[in-house]
């Protein structure tokens, strides 16, 4: 993982989509983004949008997070939000809109390292498109959930190992380090 060229992409933490599955999944994403933006590395959100006839709607009957408060991200990380680097409004799975790719390609960053909810679906699709336009995605295991549950975020990260690779599966405590090494000073409180 190169801290120097990479930036920290916390994915849909979002009112709607926070649970009893993704709840503790909150704090995780919190701390790491505490940690990364104190030796300032860039943080990126995404906010997910559904809307009328989407695809959501058609093919699932889903109808959430289509206005506040499910669309709000969660108060813990409001602030943090307002301090961000950029924030990617999406109406899809990927963080790769057009704004996002033209964002990232302009940066130069090589690394993009995924937090959020929820680890099967949005988390993975943008890892997995990352890997595809040939940067290293890097996923967060401990800072991740899924609103569906422990298994389908298990299920997720299963996926993603066959996708973007075993060693690109790391952990808070393993970015926190890579940030202390990068920084020169611990980052651990």
């Amino acid at each position: 993982m190169d801290i120097g060229n990479a930036a920290l992409v916390v994915i849909d933490m979002q009112n709607g989509f926070v649970n009893r599955h993704s709840r503790p999944a909150v704090p995780s994403v919190s701390g790491l983004v505490d940690r990364w933006s104190a030796v300032g590395r860039p943080v990126i959100f995404t906010r997910y949008f559904n809307y009328p006839d989407s695809p959501y709607e058609r093919f699932h009957g889903w109808h959430r997070l289509q206005k506040p408060p499910e669309t709000d991200v969660v108060p813990e990380l409001a602030s943090a939000v307002a301090r961000a680097h950029a924030v990617v409004d999406k109406t899809g799975y990927t963080l790769f809109t057009t704004e996002a790719t033209e964002l990232i390609r302009r940066a130069g960053w090589t690394d993009l390292v995924f937090c959020g909810i929820a680890t099967e679906s949005c988390v993975l699709k943008s890892a997995a498109d990352a890997f595809e336009h040939s940067y290293a995605p890097w996923i967060v295991t401990d800072a991740c959930a899924s609103d569906a549950g422990p298994d389908v975020h298990d299920a997720g990260l299963l996926v993603a190992r066959r996708l973007i690779g075993t060693g690109q599966l790391v952990t808070a405590a393993h970015v926190v380090g890579r940030l202390t090494a990068h920084a020169g000073v611990s980052v651990l409180e």
